[in-house]
């Protein structure tokens, strides 16, 4: 506890909120809508951190207090009171340390996900579908809002690919470390032989762009196609062509939105998405800049990342981590903070031995 409360720095935070109160409160401040907009939020972000490690704090001076009680008393009922009350604060507290991680430029964004099938044909578009639903799970279970953008949906079973965002504070520098290749091995069952069958899906995780971060997409630079929506099975889904297809000229980057309700909202939600994808492709062009200076032309980010093992055995395995599972159902139900956890504090030891 003490080692985080290092890390937060709290009185250094509680100067930056004071100063932010003060910037919050100038009757001009919404004159500017985007400066307003980065105080609000910074302050917000700063006073739910201060509060989250004070009410840690709190916690583990009440569960010193039960446990001195309980051996002063012997009274073997307080003490397991309090061994109870350790237990959880044990688990929020790590929780909160491998927050104290996520210090990147963009990690305390929203996240926007795109989930593709990949090499496994109708069983790669499923395991898409699949990891879709897992993804959707796990924030749920964290009472994350989440949003599907557009979900192209496999001819026999299935999604060919699936964009959505995941809005919540640090949603981004939490999910980064899904991203790559995830492999599915199963019996297929869609194969009448009943033969074990490898697929694969790729997961992309960007940062949702903000206003500050200047994505000019000047209207010449891109073609607009409305389509009409579709579903499973490709069949139509609305008798309007409110669905949107944007092709950016100078990268040749497509997206497209069907899921809003109206062409302008799929439109917009679509514009997002694009600005989303140029930001993080301006990001890699200064990372590999860096990475040329240095001399280091390697990328330490492995394309496969993850192994979801049905037959012969159950497992789930990262193989960054060596994180591993006996219960594939569980993790497809979303319960994957022990495989983020673990990648969190993988990536922090490969960006400490990068700098040494």
């Amino acid at each position: 506890m003490v080692s985080i409360e290092a890390v937060v720095d709290v009185p250094s935070k509680r100067v930056a909120i004071a100063a932010l109160e003060k910037d919050a409160a100038a009757p001009d401040l919404w004159n500017d809508q985007e400066r307003a907009q980065q105080v609000t939020s910074q302050l917000s972000r700063l006073q739910a951190d201060v509060e989250r490690l004070e009410a840690l704090r709190e916690r583990l001076d009440d569960a010193q207090v039960l446990i001195d009680l309980g051996v002063e008393e012997d009274d073997a009922e307080t003490l397991a009171e309090a061994g109870t009350a350790l237990s959880s604060l044990a688990a929020d507290i790590q929780a909160l340390e491998v927050r104290t991680l996520l210090n990147g430029e963009y990690d305390d964004r929203d996240a926007l996900i795109t989930i593709r099938s990949e090499a496994g044909g109708v069983d790669a578009a499923d395991f898409a579908e699949m990891l879709l639903r897992m993804y959707l799970r796990w924030a749920d279970r964290h009472g994350y809002p989440a949003e599907v953008y557009d979900t192209s949906y496999a001819e026999e079973a299935g999604i060919k690919s699936a964009t959505f965002a995941v809005k919540a504070p640090f949603a981004y520098g939490t999910l980064s470390v899904e991203q790559g290749t995830h492999r599915l091995v199963r019996i297929s069952p869609f194969d009448n032989q009943g033969r074990r069958q490898t697929s694969f899906a790729g997961v992309e995780v960007l940062p949702v762009t903000q206003e500050a971060d200047h994505i000019d997409i000047p209207e010449a630079d891109i073609r607009v196609d409305v389509f009409r929506s579709s579903g499973p099975g490709g069949q139509s889904v609305n008798t309007t062509d409110s669905a949107v297809r944007i092709t950016h000229l100078p990268t040749g980057l497509v997206v497209s939105c069907q899921n809003e309700k109206s062409q302008l909202q799929n439109k917009a939600a679509a514009l997002r998405v694009l600005q989303s994808r140029l930001l993080e492709r301006a990001r890699e062009e200064r990372e590999a800049e860096m990475r040329q200076l240095k001399g280091d032309g390697g990328n330490s980010w492995g394309s496969q990342m993850r192994s979801y093992v049905l037959h012969p055995y159950q497992m789930v395995k990262d193989l960054r981590t060596d994180f591993e599972v006996g219960n594939p159902s569980a993790v497809f139900d979303g319960d994957l903070d022990g495989f983020i956890d673990a990648g969190i504090r993988w990536r922090r030891q490969q960006a400490d031995r990068s700098e040494n």
